[in-house]
């Protein structure tokens, strides 16, 4: 049975299920399953690399990201910005406002806060895991879907057991789902500690 598009993951869905009635609600199952993947999931085909102006003391998050990876300053010199709390943040700020060279940032409200207020314009890279671009009518296939099928099916057969109830199968396909999870964060640790290079998109924040 092959799962290479978001219409044969319907398909499966409702034949593993054995219900030909749930045209409507398989799509919510599979897009529970994404919420749920964007929340385990960590894998070097998540990874963003996006650039933008820096010269205020906040930034937006990037509208796709879920977490941070690294967060530097680029240019003429190079230089990591270091992860403190907000409350450090906070604390370096009540001590001393003065602006001036970026060496510090912390998470806030859907933004990089960081410290010092930038005394010009910088340049900023950041990388960071991207959410999973969900399937749809038109966006009919993506990575997980192309090269682990079975983290959607049995994801979604998992969060069909609220809507149907009590089934016998529920825990087995649990089971394996949490397998497709961990297989296929297992592949990114095996990826990076061989070696193995890949290449991230540069873009600018949006």
């Amino acid at each position: 049975m092959s799962i290479s598009n978001f219409s044969e993951l319907k398909s499966s869905v409702a034949d593993f299920l054995n219900r030909d009635d749930l045209t409507t609600v398989i799509p919510t199952f599979i897009k529970l399953a994404e919420a749920d993947m964007n929340r385990k999931l960590r894998h070097w085909r998540m990874e963003k690399r996006a650039t933008a102006n820096l010269d205020t003391q906040y930034t937006a998050f990037p509208n796709d990201f879920i977490e941070g990876i690294r967060l530097m300053i680029t240019g003429a010199t190079e230089y990591r910005l270091e992860l403190i709390s907000l409350s450090e943040l906070m604390d370096k700020r009540a001590a001393d406002n003065t602006a001036g060279t970026p060496k510090f940032y912390a998470l806030v409200d859907g933004s990089f806060e960081v410290y010092p207020t930038p005394d010009q314009t910088y340049t900023l890279e950041m990388l960071y895991y991207e959410r999973i671009d969900a399937l749809s009518d038109s966006n009919t296939a993506n990575w997980v879907l192309t090269y682990n099928p079975d983290a959607y099916l049995y994801g979604a057969l998992t969060h069909s057991a609220p809507y149907l109830g009590e089934d016998a199968r529920s825990q087995v396909w649990a089971q394996l789902y949490q397998n497709a999870i961990s297989g296929t964060n297992m592949e990114d640790q095996q990826a990076k500690s061989s070696g193995s290079g890949h290449r991230m998109r540069v873009r600018s924040f949006g």
